[in-house]
């Protein structure tokens, strides 16, 4: 069977086992389609992963196959900020796409970072 480019077998990715309920994580969002954690190393005061729950190596495979996931996750993303009360003093949202960009886990995801202030280095 032919897979195409950006799909892998799941049962190995953590996000995927996150996704299934497999792993536990701190939920502080969750519907059909994207889920939103906080992560178990962060950045920041606040740091949180929104991911989808179907596998997606990356943006640029979610934006070739389901442009309107993207879309989702950048909403979810922003909806997750205020919720956490990060948009009275700022957050960043930053996604890692490809090797050169240090993506470390080959599931897209979204990092929201906030809670103080903030490097002015991404990366």
């Amino acid at each position: 069977m032919e897979r195409k480019k950006g799909y892998r077998a799941v049962e190995d990715c953590i996000f995927c086992k996150i996704a299934r309920g497999e792993i536990p994580s701190k939920k502080v969002y969750e519907d059909d389609d994207v889920i939103a954690f906080f992560d178990v190393s962060p950045q920041a005061k606040k740091h949180i992963l929104v991911i989808p729950r179907i596998h997606m190596e990356d943006a640029l495979v979610c934006h070739s196959h389901s442009p309107s996931l993207l879309t989702k996750l950048l909403d979810t993303a922003i909806e997750v900020a205020k919720n956490e009360g990060l948009s009275e003093t700022g957050f960043r949202i930053a996604t890692n796409t490809g090797a050169d960009a240090k993506q470390s886990i080959r599931h897209l995801h979204f990092h929201v970072l906030g809670g103080g202030p903030l490097s002015e280095r991404i990366g």
